[in-house]
């Protein structure tokens, strides 16, 4: 398969993760180009990889195999109408934009315009990212393996059968990042409390983390099985796990997670 033109509309935190995922797997950056209103967004692009930098969207669409919208979502219906003369009838457009409905994009772009929407995550910046994707029916198995071939190379892909699924992605890997982080603050935070400097109880937490996800990555049981094999009866671990499930660590997650997906529904309405 040939390597596809990308255009990149934004060039902001997102955008750059790709971007940086692409040229390191090696897509070719003179097969990128990008714009954004902010020539510092652009700057901080062109330090990741040497991109094209258009001084338009209009000049980053015209003739791009892929374009990937990467601007926020109380932009988009402006963004879309402003490129929608620009797209060659064999474009495949792929949204990252929390909330933000095909129905409503095809309102903007055109009824007939292949339509890819993408929830990525931020570990994407170092090709180890979560995507969830849905297609339209307007999305060909070429444009399909394009759309693969340029998100693959940032991690993970996983198609959903329902657009409605992209509301329960965003919730679980979109934001996902964001609730480990936080979890490993609390962690650091008390490890200080109990006695540790902060740097000291930053990296055992870090390493901690690193190495849990590897082996719920590699190991070959289930999550159940991996946590009862560090909780001794009557130990240390199991009076910790007790404290969380007593507090209801589980209820609040499902709370978190739900406030999320119904946000992103919420988006979908107002932008809509």
């Amino acid at each position: 398969m040939s390597t596809p033109t990308i255009a990149f509309i934004g060039a902001g935190n997102m955008a750059t993760s790709i971007v940086g995922g692409l040229v390191e797997a090696g897509h070719p950056a003179d097969h990128i180009r990008a714009a954004d209103p902010f020539p510092e967004s652009l700057e901080r692009l062109q330090q990741v990889a040497p991109v094209h930098a258009c001084t338009s969207n209009h000049e980053a669409a015209a003739g791009a195999d892929v374009i990937i919208l990467a601007v926020k979502p109380q932009v988009m219906a402006e963004v879309c109408t402003g490129i929608s003369a620009s797209l060659a009838t064999d474009s495949l457009v792929i949204s990252i934009a929390a909330g933000i409905t095909i129905n409503s994009m095809q309102s903007w772009l055109g009824n007939a315009t292949a339509i890819v929407r993408c929830m990525p995550n931020t570990p994407a910046l170092l090709g180890c990212g979560a995507s969830g994707l849905f297609a339209n029916e307007q999305v060909s198995e070429v444009q399909r393996r394009h759309a693969e071939q340029v998100l693959s190379a940032v991690g993970l892909l996983s198609w959903v059968p329902r657009e409605k699924d992209l509301d329960a992605v965003t919730a679980l890997s979109g934001s996902g990042p964001a609730y480990f982080f936080l979890f490993m603050e609390a962690m650091i935070d008390a490890g200080v409390a109990q006695g540790l400097d902060r740097g000291t109880a930053t990296r055992l937490a870090q390493q901690t983390a690193l190495g849990a996800a590897r082996m719920a990555l590699e190991s070959d049981v289930d999550l159940i099985e991996l946590r009862r094999r560090v909780t001794s009866p009557g130990g240390t671990t199991q009076a910790a796990v007790e404290s969380f499930e007593a507090a209801g660590l589980r209820q609040l997650v499902s709370e978190a997670m739900q406030a999320a997906a119904d946000r992103a529904d919420e988006m979908a309405r107002e932008m809509g």
